[in-house]
């Protein structure tokens, strides 16, 4: 049957965004490259007419870059009709490029959806509830436990603190009392003047003046017999 009807031949896939976008840009280049070689003989018509004298010369070289012109304007037009595609394709890639991630977006979501919803089924709030209501409970037992734990012995239940409060402040009064009243051999010495509590008189700086009459005295008493004054 295939050699009589033959086989269908297999179509190939139809060319992508990316490769319309290459096969433009490629174009593109191409024509740049003729309009940069047009641009070159431009330069040179100009040098020509520039040297030739105006007459007929002149003109046939005028008339050869009008002509090489006209090509210029052609290829500039078709370069940017090209522009005009690659930028209509920039789009489209966009729009499509921006389409494939709101899918992943959307299919991310919907496993992330599904797995909180099987989540949220082995978690009840009156589970949660009902264990906070167990851990204060237990809390409150854990505290009663530290208190029992901590509580002092051999210490009466009914002792007024106003009679404690009493007594601190006698205590806090007799050790004022004391602080005040210290002895005399417990306090401090003090530097004494001995001189002046003796009132002794000043010692001799020098050789003290003797009295006339007491002078006098002292040579009468050195002789105890006659002296003979007058020489014999």
């Amino acid at each position: 049957m295939k050699k009589i009807f033959g086989a269908k031949k297999s179509q190939d896939p139809p060319p992508s965004i990316q490769d319309a976008t290459d096969r433009i840009y490629k174009r593109g280049d191409t024509v740049d490259e003729k309009i940069k070689k047009l641009d070159a003989e431009l330069a040179r018509y100009k040098e020509q007419i520039k040297k030739t004298r105006p007459g007929p010369a002149q003109e046939a070289v005028k008339a050869r870059a009008m002509r090489i012109l006209k090509q210029r304007k052609m290829y500039e037009g078709q370069r940017d009709m090209l522009y005009n595609q690659t930028y209509n394709l920039d789009q489209v890639a966009f729009a499509s490029e921006g389409i494939k991630d709101a899918q992943q977006t959307m299919t991310a979501m919907k496993a992330a959806n599904k797995e909180l919803k099987g989540m949220m089924k082995t978690v009840r709030i009156e589970d949660i509830d009902s264990m906070q209501d167990e851990m204060m409970d237990l809390m409150d037992v854990s505290n009663e436990i530290q208190e029992t734990l901590g509580r002092s012995y051999n210490v009466p239940d009914d002792i007024d603190e106003e009679e404690l409060m009493g007594e601190l402040d006698a205590l806090e009064a007799d050790m004022d009392f004391e602080s005040n009243s210290v002895p005399s051999y417990l306090q401090p010495d003090k530097e004494t003047d001995l001189d002046s509590e003796l009132n002794l008189p000043a010692a001799p700086s020098g050789h003290a003046a003797i009295p006339a009459n007491r002078q006098q005295e002292e040579i009468d008493g050195s002789c105890h017999f006659p002296c003979n004054h007058s020489a014999t």
